[in-house]
C-alpha cells in the first residue's frame, strides 16, 4: 500500500492534460468500446413457413447468431411439410478471420494505451532520457494506426456480407419446403445490426485518434527541433567599441523625407524675454 501511495504521489498527472495524454486517454477509451460492440454482439432473425398442411407449419422459427460469426456452425430447424417432420440447415459462410481479427487489434490496442498512460504518469523522466521512449512510442503508434486502418475496412467488409448471409429473405431460399408454391414462407423479424455499425464507426475513430497522435509523439523525440530554434542574433566585432556618452542607433528608426522644422533656442529665448515685459505692462 506504501508503494502505490509513493507512486500516486510521484505521479505527472499534469501529462493527462496535454495532447500527448489526453489523446491516449481517448484511445483507450474507443479501444474498449470498438472490440466490446464487435465481440460481445449475439443476434436472431424469425421466421414463419406456413404449410398447405397446415398441422406442419411452424410459425416462428429463431435463428441465432453471434460473434465470431462462424455462421456454418449455426443451424436451425425447419418444416419439410411432408408428414410432419423436420430438416436441419446450417447457415452459410464463415466470417471470423475478419471480426477476429478487428477484436484483436482493439484489444492490442487498450492494452498498449493502458502501458503507455503509466509510463507518461509514474515515468516520464524515463520515457525522455536519450529519446529512446518516444521513437519506440512512435514506431509502435504508426504500426497501430496502420492496423486500424487494415482491420476497419477488413470488418467493414466483413460485417456487409454477414448482413447479406442473415438477410431473412436469403435464409428462406434455403429452406427446402419454400420452394413448393403452396406454402407460403415469410420473415417475421430482421436482426438488429446497429451494435456491429457502431464498432466499425469506432474502428475508424479509433484510426484518426493514433493517425493524429502519430504528430505529437513525433514531437518528442527532438527530431524537429533543429529545425524550430530561431536565428542567431548578430554580434558585433571585437574591434568595433561604442564611444562613452555615445548613443547607439536605433535600428527601427528610418530617414523620413520631408520638411524638418529647425527650432533655434537661443532665437526662442529672445523672443521670450522681449514677450515678458510687454505682457507685464499690458497688465499694468
Amino acid at each position: 500500500m506504501d508503494v502505490v501511495n509513493q507512486l500516486v504521489a510521484q505521479g505527472q498527472f499534469r501529462i493527462l492534460k496535454v495532447p500527448l495524454g489526453f489523446i491516449k486517454i481517448l484511445q483507450w477509451f474507443f479501444a474498449i468500446l470498438a472490440f466490446s460492440t464487435c465481440g460481445s454482439y449475439s443476434g436472431m432473425l424469425r421466421m414463419s413457413v406456413e404449410c398447405k398442411n397446415r398441422t406442419s407449419s411452424d410459425l416462428s422459427i429463431e435463428v441465432e447468431f453471434e460473434y465470431p460469426f462462424r455462421l456454418h456452425h449455426m443451424y436451425f430447424d425447419a418444416p419439410t411439410c411432408k408428414n410432419g417432420t423436420t430438416e436441419r440447415i446450417f447457415l452459410v459462410g464463415d466470417y471470423s478471420s475478419s471480426a477476429e481479427f478487428f477484436v484483436t487489434i482493439g484489444v492490442f490496442s487498450f492494452l498498449y494505451a493502458t502501458a503507455a498512460l503509466s509510463v507518461y504518469v509514474f515515468f516520464f523522466d524515463k520515457y525522455k532520457e536519450n529519446n529512446k521512449g518516444p521513437l519506440v512510442d512512435l514506431g509502435v503508434s504508426a504500426v497501430f494506426a496502420f492496423m486500424w486502418l487494415v482491420s476497419s475496412a477488413a470488418w467493414a467488409k466483413g460485417l456487409s456480407d454477414v448482413k447479406r448471409a442473415t438477410d431473412p429473405d436469403q435464409v428462406i431460399t434455403l429452406i427446402s419446403a419454400c420452394d413448393a408454391e403452396e406454402n407460403r414462407c415469410r420473415e417475421v423479424h430482421d436482426p438488429v445490426v446497429s451494435g456491429l455499425n457502431t464498432s466499425v464507426a469506432f474502428g475508424f475513430i479509433n484510426l484518426v485518434l493514433w493517425v493524429g497522435n502519430l504528430w505529437f509523439v513525433f514531437k518528442e523525440t527532438g527530431i524537429i527541433a533543429p529545425f524550430m530554434r530561431a536565428p542567431a542574433t548578430q554580434e558585433k566585432p571585437p574591434g568595433v567599441a561604442t564611444a562613452p556618452g555615445a548613443y547607439e542607433q536605433d535600428p527601427y528608426a528610418s530617414n523620413q523625407g520631408g520638411y524638418q522644422p529647425d527650432y533655434n533656442q537661443q532665437g526662442y529665448n529672445q523672443d521670450a524675454e522681449q514677450g515678458a515685459p510687454t505682457s507685464f505692462s499690458n497688465q499694468m
